[in-house]
């Protein structure tokens, strides 16, 4: 009998995995919302370049570290700072789609859960876009930190006065922070195995390379956690059971192999 078959255990809240269409449905309806939402923010420059201002003094009145310590690090070769360009272009929306599409087929009640924080967080995330736009630190001047995806490509923005694709003033929060970290921490509750706490270095690289390319402030991803701690904190996790921990009575079952393939190839 495999993990699929196996009857769950008494007092389980395993579930039904959800309807396929349904979900494709649903995800790419919250992505046009949220896409059209962010275009709302368009058009308040003035604001997003003063509320850059107030983020990059509220930074160093906090002693936080300066966001060209990292970036200095990127530039000491034109490979580095491609490899961090290319992670934040390619890394950020296929990551999180894998991550979702695994735990649909191997975790049904994870996914469900994943799904609702990440959509409880872009929803935060877009109403802080419309009421506080922000211009990244690649912009403002005063920051002294290059734009390295034009230097070095590759962009995902255009010239933003000509840029009718993207809202480059929605830094704070920072989703790619933000999702990242939800990636993370959905796999190690999913899943398993002793390798599991490897997954956080993906966050952890990903905060490096939005700080180190200039497209976010250390306070964008400390929202980003904020949002996601509240998120999780009102969306309860899924308790373990052979089908959501892929181990019954102490005997590894296919679901168990998975998280060792998953895992592998993390690496």
């Amino acid at each position: 009998m495999n993990a699929r078959t196996e009857p769950a255990p008494a007092g389980s809240d395993a579930i039904a995995r959800p309807p396929l269409v349904r979900e494709l449905l649903l995800v790419a309806g919250l992505f046009l919302v949220y896409k059209f939402g962010r275009q709302l923010a368009t058009g308040h420059t003035g604001e997003a370049f003063h509320n850059a201002h107030r983020v990059w003094d509220v930074e160093r009145a906090v002693h936080l570290p300066g966001e060209g310590a990292v970036q200095s690090l990127l530039l000491h070769g034109d490979g580095l700072a491609h490899l961090a360009n290319t992670y934040y272009a390619a890394v950020h929306f296929p990551a999180t789609a894998a991550f979702l599409i695994w735990l649909y087929l191997r975790r049904p009640a994870h996914y469900v859960w994943a799904r609702r924080v990440l959509a409880a967080v872009t929803a935060a995330a877009l109403a802080l876009h419309l009421l506080f736009p922000l211009a990244p630190p690649r912009m403002p001047a005063a920051t002294g930190l290059v734009d390295t995806a034009r230097l070095y490509g590759p962009s995902v923005y255009g010239d933003p006065a000509t840029d009718s694709l993207s809202n480059q003033f929605a830094a704070m929060p920072s989703l790619h922070f933000g999702w990242a970290l939800m990636v993370a921490i959905g796999l190690v509750v999913a899943t398993r195995s002793r390798w599991r706490w490897l997954w956080p270095a993906h966050p952890l690289l990903t905060l490096l390379v939005i700080v180190g390319t200039a497209n976010h402030y250390w306070l964008d991803a400390i929202v980003a956690a904020a949002l996601l701690g509240l998120a999780l904190a009102v969306i309860p996790v899924p308790h373990r059971t052979a089908t959501t921990a892929g181990r019954v009575h102490g005997t590894l079952v296919p679901a168990q192999q998975d998280e060792q393939a998953l895992v592998g190839a993390g690496r």
